[in-house]
């Protein structure tokens, strides 16, 4: 990614993790992976071993220890699923001391993850159609599947859980409800089957600095927002104060679902997830949901993707969010190439509001707010809070709208103008209330783009892109006496165009490796409608009394769900498909125009979007169910991959959990049998203008069928197939065939371009990505 890419990521990610204390003797939050075969017979208790390895340390020997060793919960858990270890507090010098031990196979500090529908059924095309005949009939909406979800906990109250109608719980759930605060086991139904909380870490870390119930309960609304998602039931008259109004439904409205609470405002510990992945993957789950992560990582240190993979060896597939950063080059999480990888698009629903200058020109904006407003038809004079600093304040503090910075004999009666700034844009619009200002604009600035979000205003306020902003701007310096009036329009269908790539939303490509896209596929994130405890108010803000049921709210959180509804729904339509091949349909059907017709925009600056932003496409529900063919893949070729990769066995080993010998010459990590094919000419293949690459497909459809081949060329590269046309008499048959990517001698310059290659047998459209990265 070069130096300065480096320089951005440390500043953007670095608040996220927890770092080595300088003080030897102060203890942090470590994970240890542990070779078990080594275990000594004397021991037939694991915790006792691992205790023992501790306490025979050096640098134990010289700190006091006798206060963890006496205390029961000398470990915060104990792991023996995902792989055999422990979580538990260390010194920086035990931790350092303990990777020295050759039972030891790897210690990293416990780090903090962040939290990253009445509509979006309908725009996945699950209409009354897909009831009939199509996935959700297929696959029973999901009746038999179960997905586990890794939030912050779940409103068990909601409509959305209620459980009338349903066939009996599936016969492999070995799960179970765990009791709590404010949460007995009866809560849990034939819906939601299952309830449980990790909290130690988490506890751990933070300590009485932060309440925290301890039950599966939800008390920060994301958990409940994401679940209902994925697998809500259908409740009518679904909305939030009136937007959004319908009929609300999650992707698979029949799926089961198992709730593991593992985070809180302050975030998600890894020690938390890991454990309740372990959990996730015994109770036999079939989908995990993780609308969580944090920062791009090598896979054999991160948490999240050593217990994704073990999942995946266990038939279960992992739904993760892509993060939600402004739109820089790589930094999309939640990277191993078993897990899906989920980014966000929009919606063709809006809700529009409008600031009418009294020249005549309107800008157009978005918001939520139903109070009382000003009149529509009277215009109020207009000011930049920029302009309207108290005598002791800065300009640009002043500008986001801060509070106690804004002089009210500037900003009275007017409708004020903000920078968006750090606090919440509601919290903003309430420092210009108190000021007595009359309205609140809160404008997108550099690099935000054009990317909007609704907010659900206490007072009147509206948002507007970062190009409004400027031409705001310009009206109000160069008018006499700038005057406006705003409009609030409640509900927009039919917005276009849509959908496009969220302007938030993480991109590609892989830091890892440029040979696995990322991230996999966009589902529906921008303003989503779903269920809400109904003792929280729709903001984060304090001071805000309202209840509802339901919420809108963005992020790749929200996108990620809809993935795991639509994972579940194909794994109950085809019950033998690996993780691998769901994917793979998800993948190869995604489409990559808007409903015109029209390449997919990122909606950041409204430019045309690239498969780093969008990966395969956005999910097309009807199409994946039935995809033709699949690229499908299994345990042994992520080794493989990994071996590729120049992974070392030990490290390979602390992904898997088994001994690896990787085999000499096995150099080609673009050779997994991935949906999507990129290669890179340069770097140390600087002189390398040719590159094969195998690709193995697998017919899922009854009867023979004829595939013919077609390929979009990358800019300076030309692609051969061959064969150009493979034969199927059999649903379950397997092919290979090789693509020659050569790359065109007068490229001079680094960069990457794409193109596609579709296998077509009249019905079935199969898509994969071809991507020719130049590193010259």
């Amino acid at each position: 990614m070069g130096f300065l890419w480096v320089i951005v990521y440390t500043l953007l990610f670095s608040f996220l993790l927890v770092s080595c204390e300088s003080n030897v003797n102060v203890t942090q939050c470590f994970i240890a992976s542990v070779q078990n075969d080594l275990k000594p017979q004397e021991y037939s208790d694991a915790e006792d071993w691992y205790r023992s390895i501790i306490e025979s340390l050096n640098s134990s020997k010289n700190y006091n220890i006798s206060h963890y060793v006496q205390n029961t919960n000398y470990f915060l858990y104990v792991y023996d699923t995902i792989f055999h270890g422990f979580s538990a507090n260390l010194t920086t010098l035990q931790a350092e001391e303990l990777k020295t031990r050759p039972e030891i196979l790897a210690v990293f500090p416990d780090r903090v993850r962040q939290l990253h529908t009445t509509r979006t059924p309908e725009f996945l095309g699950l209409d009354e159609t897909s009831w009939r005949n199509g996935i959700l009939n297929e696959s029973n909406w999901g009746s038999n599947t179960i997905i586990g979800v890794l939030d912050t906990g779940v409103w068990p109250e909601s409509r959305s859980f209620y459980d009338g109608d349903l066939d009996p719980i599936p016969s492999h759930w070995k799960g179970k409800c765990d009791p709590g605060d404010e949460f007995p086991k009866t809560l849990c139904n034939k819906k939601l089957i299952g309830a449980r909380y990790f909290t130690r870490g988490y506890i751990e870390h933070l300590g009485a600095k932060e309440y925290y119930i301890k039950s599966a309960r939800d008390g920060i609304g994301h958990g409940t927002h994401t679940a209902s998602t994925a697998a809500g039931r259908r409740v009518g008259r679904a909305s939030l104060f009136g937007y959004a109004r319908g009929t609300s439904s999650g992707i698979a409205p029949k799926a089961r679902l198992a709730v593991y609470k593992v985070c809180g405002s302050k975030g998600c510990y890894n020690s938390d997830i890991v454990a309740a992945m372990e959990s996730a993957i015994k109770d036999g789950v079939n989908v995990i949901s993780l609308s969580l992560g944090g920062y791009p990582d090598y896979y054999d240190t991160d948490p999240i993707a050593i217990s994704s993979y073990s999942a995946m060896d266990k038939g279960i597939v992992v739904s993760a969010s892509a993060g939600n950063s402004i739109p820089i080059a790589g930094s999309v999480t939640n990277i191993a190439p078993w897990i899906t990888t989920v980014g966000a698009g929009t919606l063709d629903r809006n809700f529009p509001a409008y600031l009418t200058l009294e020249d005549g020109h309107v800008i157009a904006g978005t918001s939520l707010y139903t109070g009382k407003h000003p009149s529509e038809t009277n215009y109020f004079p207009l000011i930049y809070a920029g302009s309207a600093a108290k005598a002791n304040q800065s300009v640009q503090d002043a500008a986001r709208c801060s509070p106690n910075t804004l002089d009210e004999s500037l900003v009275r009666g007017k409708i004020v103008a903000c920078d968006l700034g750090q606090i919440p844009s509601i919290g903003q619009a309430l420092v210009v209330n108190e000021s007595g200002g009359v309205a609140t604009i809160i404008a997108n600035v550099e690099p935000i783009g054009e990317g909007l979000r609704a907010h659900a205003y206490l007072t009147p306020g509206l948002s507007i892109t970062e190009s409004a902003r400027a031409a705001l701007l310009n009206y109000i310096t160069s008018s006499n006496n700038p005057r406006a009036t705003i409009q609030f329009r409640g509900t927009l269908l039919g917005v276009k165009p849509a959908p496009m790539v969220g302007s938030f939303s993480s991109r590609g490509p892989n830091s890892n490796s440029p040979y696995v896209l990322k991230p996999d596929v966009i589902a529906p994130g921008v303003n989503i409608l779903a269920s809400w405890p109904d003792n929280l108010p729709p903001s984060s803000m304090s001071g805000d009394h309202r209840r509802t049921k339901f919420n809108i709210i963005s992020g790749t959180s929200m996108s990620c769900p809809h993935v795991s509804g639509l994972a579940v729904l194909l794994k109950g339509a085809h019950p033998d498909w690996s993780p691998a091949m769901i994917k793979s349909a998800m993948m190869t059907t995604a489409y990559t125009h808007d409903q015109d017709g029209i390449p997919l925009l990122d909606e950041w600056h409204r430019t045309r979007a690239t498969v780093f932003d969008f990966g395969a496409g956005h999910v097309d529900p009807e199409r994946a169910v039935d995809p033709g063919l699949v690229y499908d893949l299994t345990a042994d070729d992520y080794v493989n991959f990994l071996c590729a990769s120049n992974y070392s066995s030990k490290q390979i080993k602390v992904i898997t959990g088994r001994e690896v010998t990787c085999a000499v010459g096995n150099d080609s990590p673009w050779e997994l049998n991935y949906p999507a094919i990129s290669v890179v000419f340069g770097g140390s293949n600087s002189t390398t203008r040719e590159i094969s690459v195998t690709r193995t497909v697998t017919h899922v459809c009854d009867g023979p069928s004829t595939y013919v081949a077609s390929v979009m060329n990358p800019e300076d590269a030309t692609v051969s197939i061959a064969p150009e046309k493979i034969a199927f008499t059999n649903k379950g048959e397997k092919r290979s065939f090789s693509v020659k990517i050569l790359g065109h001698e007068a490229r001079s310059e680094s960069g990457t371009e794409f193109g596609m290659l579709t296998w077509t047998d009249g019905k079935h459209e199969v898509n994969s990505a071809l991507v020719v990265n130049w590193d010259i």
